[in-house]
């Protein structure tokens, strides 16, 4: 015979107390999205696209490295959803157009070959702004 038991788990209380701890002391300066946080992230000009499919810390070395090399450029990650096994780098320029700097789609095996060295796009970021 079945167990007599619930087949759906009880409904949590909507209203839940906010402790002292929850709230951010600086203000809430962490507002921007986490893919756009982080230094050289804020104002106006160029911005860089990057598109991963599963390997952040591979973006995140070439976002950390194009803001080392261009301090006022805009490092977004994954604004839409990414294509399967795709790794691609723009630069989307002020007036609205967009350069590929790095597209790792069409490389590999190995799997190495899909991801660039980050020096290697920040100098190709510095050519195609000049």
């Amino acid at each position: 015979m079945a167990p007599k038991g619930r087949k759906r788990k009880a409904k949590e209380p909507e209203a839940k107390a906010v402790n002292s701890e929850d709230v951010k002391p600086n203000g809430g300066a962490n507002t921007l999205p986490k893919r756009l946080r982080g230094e050289g992230s804020q104002g106006p000009g160029p911005r860089v696209v990057i598109e991963h499919w599963v390997y952040r810390r591979n973006a995140d070395a070439v976002s950390q490295a194009l803001r080392r090399t261009i301090a006022n450029v805009v490092v977004e990650i994954n604004p839409k959803t990414p294509r399967r096994n795709s790794f691609e780098v723009s630069l989307v320029k002020e007036d609205g157009r967009t350069v590929e700097l790095w597209s790792g789609i069409k490389k590999g095996p190995p799997r190495k070959l899909k991801f660039p060295e980050p020096e290697k796009v920040a100098d190709m970021l510095k050519s195609s702004l000049v």
